[in-house]
């Protein structure tokens, strides 16, 4: 199944657990029984500001890539074996798809919160049109309503269990790295090792993308143990895209937002931590530049000064090699653990998946 298929068939089951209208089934699987004066007005509270930002995209990269190890573990599993007319060996994949995308997509409101941000994806941030209140609550019962996606499945309540805790550990994981992230950018004279910020990454960042190939690798057929070897190896990619998405705030700046919101909201990000290891002198400097950036707003001229410094002093490009040359290892990494030459067409899918994704050197 070639990606855009596999698209399509994500958002049909992100959008039956979280539609545009309810009905008994839904709020039964959701909520169990509700007393009657529950009413339709009293869910969209919940609902509208999850689906406001599920509905305006993004590249579902992570469900995506989910079905894609799922396909490419059954594959490695039963390459012997001839395939019958049962069901796909993908389904349950599909089903866990908004494991994944519902925890991204609260973890964008709650972000977009705890960093004052006004803009997601080109549109006003939940908490902007919705209120902080509505929206912290709707972005919560979010990351519990992903977990619906594993309870609506036909399996034993074993392999249920299988996929909870590791579900679990996932957002704890999450929660701790955002934690190590609101720490230092409240602070604009602190500044973490380069070792701090790359764990701190690759629990918030990263735990997404180990989320989705955990769930790819087990609903494929794939054991814990190995689950959890791809999972850890998943990090890195997510490690990855965040070193690139650092990058891209400080030249073109990230679609729907503004360049250099990064130094507004106090953030670390590697082009800061490499060019500070390398010329400490300058530590001193741009600490000035995030506390006066994070006082005047976007249009501080200290935003592009900041900016200016990183560029002069290299690490901005240094930093996109990294990222770039992570991800192209890492990608590789996964599919050779379960495959060798010459590879399954999932897994060419997932290597051409990550390469489309890739900003050219």
């Amino acid at each position: 199944m070639k990606t855009e298929q596999i698209r399509l068939e994500i958002e049909k089951n992100l959008n039956a657990l979280l539609p545009d209208k309810t009905n008994d089934a839904w709020s039964r699987t959701i909520f169990g029984e509700l007393p009657s004066s529950v009413t339709e007005k009293h869910i969209s509270q919940l609902l509208e500001p999850c689906r406001s930002l599920v509905s305006l995209g993004g590249k579902r990269w992570r469900p995506v890539l989910s079905v894609l190890c799922s396909q490419m573990v059954f594959a490695s599993k039963n390459k012997d074996k001839s395939r019958d007319d049962g069901p796909r060996p993908d389904a349950e994949c599909f089903k866990l798809a908004p494991l994944v995308e519902f925890v991204h997509t609260a973890s964008l409101i709650h972000d977009d919160i705890e960093d004052g941000a006004d803009t997601r994806r080109g549109k006003p941030c939940a908490h902007i049109t919705y209120g902080l209140d509505t929206a912290l609550n709707a972005g919560s019962w979010l990351y519990f309503t992903a977990g619906a996606a594993i309870e609506k499945l036909d399996i034993s309540d074993e392999r249920k269990n299988l996929y909870y805790s590791l579900f679990l550990t996932e957002l704890r994981r999450l929660h701790l790295g955002q934690a190590m992230d609101i720490f230092w950018h409240r602070n604009p004279e602190l500044f973490p090792s380069i070792d701090e910020y790359r764990a701190m990454v690759q629990n918030k960042t990263g735990t997404l993308s180990c989320l989705a190939v955990i769930t790819g690798v087990v609903s494929g057929g794939g054991t814990k143990e190995q689950a959890l070897k791809a999972g850890e190896i998943a990090r890195g990619i997510g490690e990855g895209f965040q070193i690139l998405d650092d990058v891209q705030n400080l030249t073109t700046g990230n679609p729907g937002k503004k360049r250099g919101d990064d130094i507004v909201e106090g953030k670390k990000s590697l082009p800061v931590l490499m060019h500070i290891q390398k010329n400490p002198q300058d530590k001193e400097k741009i600490s000035s530049c995030f506390y006066k950036a994070q006082k005047e707003g976007i249009i501080s001229e200290s935003v592009e000064e900041c900016i200016s410094i990183l560029e002069k002093g290299g690490c901005i490009k240094e930093a996109f090699e990294r990222g770039h040359s992570l991800v192209k290892q890492k990608s590789l990494e996964l599919v050779q653990l379960f495959e060798k030459e010459p590879l399954s067409e999932s897994a060419l899918e997932i290597i051409n998946l990550f390469e489309s994704m890739l900003p050219k050197i």
